[in-house]
C-alpha cells in the first residue's frame, strides 16, 4: 500500500535521540513498577470466578434474548451475579462465592429462566471451589514464572548475558505494570488475564529481539562507536518495523475491544495496554540498559 509504504519510508530515515531521556525513562519505570506492586498489595485484584470461586452457567435461549430482563429477574433473587451475552442466544451468568449452598442457587437460577423463558437449553454448569481458585493461581504464577525465565535463557543464549539481563527488566516491567493496570481499572482477573500477559511479554521480547539483533550487528561494525549513539542509530534503523508492528496490532486489539463483548472486554482492554507499554519498554529499557552493562567490557 503506498501510504504504508511512505510511511516506512519516512521513519527508516529518523533521527531521533531516544538516548537523551534515557535516565528519565528509566526513572519513571521504576517508579510505575513500585506504583503498580503498591496497588496490587493493598487494592488487590479483581479476581473472578476462575480464582475466587463460585458457579458458572452458560444457557442457551432460544427466545428473542433481552439481557436486561435476564439480568433484572436474576439479580433480584441472586446476589453478587454477572451476567453476560456471549451472541445472540447464548448467555454467560457467574456467581460469585457465597455462603448458600451452589446446587442451590443453580437450582434457582434454572428455575427463572424455565419460567420466563420457556426451553432453555444448559450447555454447561461449572463449580469452581476455593481450593481449585488457589491451584489456578499457583499456575498461572509458575507459567509467567517459567516464561520469564526460558526467555531470559533464549536472550542469553542468542546474544550475551548482557542482552539477557536487559530483556527480563523489560518484561518484568511489562508484566507488573499490567498487573497494576488491572488492579488501577478493575477489570476481572481470570485465566484469560493469565494469556493477556503473557501475550504481552511475548510481543515484548520480540520487538526486543528485533533492536537487539540490529545493536549487536552494529556493535562489530563500528567498533570505536560510543555505545549511546550506536543504541540511537539501531533504534531508529528499525522504527519503522516497530511502528508499523506495533499499530496493526493494535488496530486488531481494538477491533476485538469493540467487537468482542463482555466475554473478551478483560483481555482485549489489558493486552491493547500491554501492547503500548511493551513497544515502549524495548525502546527506552531493554536497550538503555545496555549503557549501564556495556556489552564491550569483555572484549576490552
Amino acid at each position: 500500500m503506498p501510504i504504508l509504504s511512505s510511511l516506512r519510508s519516512g521513519l527508516s530515515h529518523t533521527k531521533i535521540d531516544f538516548m537523551r531521556v534515557h535516565k528519565l525513562a528509566l526513572f519513571m519505570s521504576v517508579f510505575c513498577i513500585v506504583a503498580s506492586l503498591i496497588l496490587v498489595f493493598f487494592k488487590g485484584l479483581n479476581f473472578g470466578i476462575d480464582f475466587a470461586g463460585g458457579i458458572l452457567i452458560e444457557a442457551r435461549i432460544d427466545k428473542n434474548l433481552d439481557v436486561a430482563r435476564v439480568r433484572e429477574l436474576i439479580t433480584a433473587e441472586v446476589k453478587d451475579v454477572q451476567i453476560q451475552n456471549v451472541d445472540q442466544k447464548d448467555l454467560l451468568i457467574r456467581v460469585a462465592k457465597t455462603d448458600e449452598e451452589q446446587s442451590v442457587i443453580v437450582k434457582k437460577i434454572q428455575e427463572i429462566l424455565n419460567k420466563n423463558f420457556g426451553n432453555v437449553e444448559y450447555r454447561k454448569v461449572d463449580y469452581v471451589g476455593p481450593q481449585v481458585g488457589s491451584e489456578l493461581i499457583w499456575k498461572g504464577f509458575m507459567a509467567l514464572l517459567l516464561s520469564f525465565v526460558f526467555l531470559m535463557i533464549y536472550i542469553w543464549i542468542r546474544f550475551d548475558w548482557q542482552f539477557g539481563l536487559g530483556g527480563i527488566f523489560a518484561l518484568i516491567h511489562d508484566a507488573v505494570l499490567t498487573l497494576g493496570f488491572y488492579s488501577l481499572s478493575g477489570l476481572e482477573f481470570n485465566l484469560t488475564s493469565i494469556a493477556a500477559i503473557l501475550t504481552v511479554i511475548g510481543y515484548s521480547i520480540n520487538d526486543s529481539v528485533v533492536i537487539y539483533d540490529r545493536i549487536r550487528e552494529n556493535l562489530r561494525r563500528y567498533k570505536k562507536m560510543d555505545l549511546a549513539d550506536l543504541i540511537n542509530s539501531s533504534t531508529n534503523s528499525t522504527l519503522s518495523r516497530t511502528v508499523l508492528t506495533s499499530g496493526v496490532t493494535l488496530f486488531s486489539i481494538l477491533a476485538l475491544m469493540i467487537f468482542g463483548g463482555e466475554v473478551l472486554k478483560s483481555f482485549s482492554v489489558a493486552t491493547f495496554f500491554g501492547i503500548v507499554i511493551g513497544t515502549y519498554s524495548s525502546i527506552y529499557i531493554s536497550a538503555p540498559i545496555l549503557i549501564y552493562l556495556d556489552p564491550r567490557k569483555e572484549e576490552k
